[in-house]
């Protein structure tokens, strides 16, 4: 799992990176708000961890942030503030949770883990297709012999195509859906998932997501003799 780490001081901005480092995660750690919102675009975490007061873009202004872009995205406020009025505002942001400074490392792995099982708890877990399945709270995928795991925006945009299977998606619909809006940079950071969702299923050789170039592409189980579909 991808974590987002936002936080301006640098000694403790790392001992939590270790931290969650050596249970499991991978962060990508940002010093200041800007910093963090071009990092959310490129790198897609699955749960952001934001401190509140940083420079450049407070932690609540990138948390808003996030959320239009990507509403269901798991976020934690950090904080050295208790004060009723700043839990208040996070939560109606739409926060997992909020942990004020200080704190022991070990209390936010277990809150992360915590809202992470909640997340997928809530969400059916086997998704297929032919010879295919798409084992979703674990991320995990079995396809034509083979198993990859997923990272969740890929098991989203998966999951998307499955429940969806043999109908057109405009690329409209799957921004709106997977990213939460329909924009030109998160369009070509689809194109790249899709590219890698095709890697991980060309096992299975009766199903394949195919380009209708100018409108979307469509999940489609492929007949024996059937050419393959257009790709990019």
């Amino acid at each position: 799992m991808k974590v987002l780490l936002a936080e301006d001081d640098r000694d403790f901005g790392n001992i939590l990176s270790q931290y969650l480092t050596i249970s499991g995660f991978e962060v990508i750690l940002a010093k200041d708000g800007q910093e963090a919102i071009t990092l959310f675009r490129s790198e897609r975490p699955d749960i952001c961890v934001l401190d509140v007061m940083m420079p450049e873009m407070d932690g609540f202004s990138l948390g808003e942030k996030i959320k239009q872009i990507q509403p269901g995205l798991p976020v934690i406020f950090l904080t050295a503030k208790s004060l009723r009025e700043d839990i208040i505002r996070g939560l109606k942001i739409g926060a997992d949770d909020y942990i004020t400074k200080p704190f022991d490392p070990e209390i936010l792995v277990l809150r992360i883990n915590n809202i992470l099982k909640r997340v997928y708890s809530a969400m059916n877990d086997e998704f297929s297709i032919s010879d295919t399945v798409l084992k979703f709270n674990t991320l995990e995928l079995i396809s034509g012999g083979r198993r990859e795991k997923l990272t969740l925006k890929e098991a989203q945009l998966l999951r998307y195509f499955i429940s969806n299977r043999n109908k057109l998606l405009t690329r409209e619909d799957i921004l709106t859906e997977i990213w939460g809006e329909d924009d030109y940079f998160l369009g070509r950071s689809m194109d790249v998932f899709i590219s890698r969702l095709r890697k991980y299923i060309s096992g299975d050789r009766n199903i394949d997501i195919r380009t209708i170039r100018g409108t979307g592409f469509i999940l489609e189980e492929i007949r024996p003799g059937e050419p393959d579909g257009e790709r990019f």
